[in-house]
């Protein structure tokens, strides 16, 4: 085989490799949970309810109001800014 190929061929599919892996959420944690939205860090969230950011790790900016992340049950309450539903 070519060598030229074979290095095309590498380069190309460490290139579309990672987009063809589906983002699903984040595993349901050990503890008792609720999700929590619009407190996760961009890239930093467990799953989102719509828009630009499917699932897990794809907020696109901090704060998305439709980005959740897990928090014990009861803390979502406590955090400003938090909400439990998914905000507009």
């Amino acid at each position: 085989m070519n060598k030229r190929v074979l290095i095309a061929s590498a380069l190309a599919a460490a290139i579309v490799g990672p987009s063809l892996v589906s983002a699903a959420p984040a595993p349901e944690p050990t503890f008792k949970a609720e999700k929590c939205y619009g407190i996760a860090k961009a890239g930093k969230n467990d799953c989102a309810s719509t828009g630009n950011n499917s699932c897990a790790g794809t907020a696109k900016a901090n704060a998305d109001p439709r980005a959740w992340i897990y928090v014990p049950e009861g803390y979502c309450e406590r955090i400003v800014n938090a909400s439990k539903m998914p905000k507009a």
